[in-house]
């Protein structure tokens, strides 16, 4: 799986040819306890890659959490532990916290956007912005704190970007050109940039519809123009602040690239129990 082959490269590339400081403690075969604690409140992802991280490196590791991804975190309490041989915890601790702390960092990110939206039927969604090779598990972290996924990649969903409508010589040939050539199962996307884009787009039969960096007093009209003959997104320079804007609209989601690539990891640490 995706996830396994990640933690053996980001093993490979913390170890090496050997955890030099580590081994020095390898013939002692000493067994010890760490604690999991956390240094700030947070909303916990990645419980099952931190797992797999010390599986990886000593079959001998019991790695417990005692709580369960999606959980609230707080600062000072101790969340999690690990047991086994002293050296081969020392080398996986610092891959398993970089998974930890990141994914707990947008699954926390995103349960505030989410908060944000309490009350209403608009929906979160993330989007392709995120670190190469880690899409599966920060949508994941998504996921788990409350948001929705878009599309995973290019192969399971269409959207025709400006680039695509422009290419095509508008919106009506281009949404033409890729249902002759899709399953007539999936949804077709279209980014539209002013009003005129959004009424063609509903004509040719758009499922979804999305309103790129439209300015919030344009949005009623183009949502009463498109008279809910498609699903309504909204995107571009979405922020947390803006989200209160948009909770009177007659919208389905709003994108935010932020859940992602502008999340911060988590504060935690791993310490051995004396």
């Amino acid at each position: 799986m995706l996830r396994e082959k990640l933690v053996r490269l980001a093993l490979e590339e913390d170890i090496g040819t050997g955890d030099l400081t580590a081994k020095a403690f390898r013939d002692y075969e000493k067994l010890s306890a760490f604690a999991y604690l956390a240094k700030e409140d947070f909303i916990l992802c990645g419980t099952k890659t931190a797992r797999i991280v010390f599986n990886e490196l000593n079959a001998g590791i019991n790695t417990i959490f005692y709580k369960k991804d999606g959980d609230l975190v707080q600062k000072g309490e101790i969340f999690g532990e690990v047991n086994g041989p002293v050296y081969s915890i020392l080398s996986g601790e610092r891959t398993s916290l970089n998974f930890l702390q990141r994914l707990s960092g947008i699954a926390t990110n995103t349960a505030a956007y989410v908060k944000e939206l309490e009350g209403t039927n608009i929906k979160i969604l993330d989007t392709r912005k995120t670190t190469p090779g880690w899409r599966v598990m920060e949508k994941y972290a998504v996921l788990i704190g409350g948001g929705n996924n878009h599309r995973m990649g290019l192969f399971d969903g269409v959207m025709l970007k400006d680039n695509h409508v422009d290419a095509a010589g508008g919106i009506t040939p281009a949404v033409n050109l890729v249902r002759r050539n899709i399953p007539s199962t999936v949804k077709i996307e279209v980014e539209v940039r002013n009003l005129a884009e959004a009424k063609e787009a509903a004509e040719a039969g758009a499922d979804i519809i999305m309103l790129d960096n439209f300015k919030l007093e344009d949005m009623p009209a183009a949502i009463e123009v498109i008279a809910k003959r498609a699903k309504i997104e909204i995107s571009g320079g979405i922020t947390k602040e803006k989200l209160k804007n948009f909770r009177h609209l007659d919208i389905d989601y709003i994108s935010v690239g932020a859940l992602t690539h502008q999340a911060v990891s988590v504060d935690m640490s791993l310490k051995i129990r004396k």
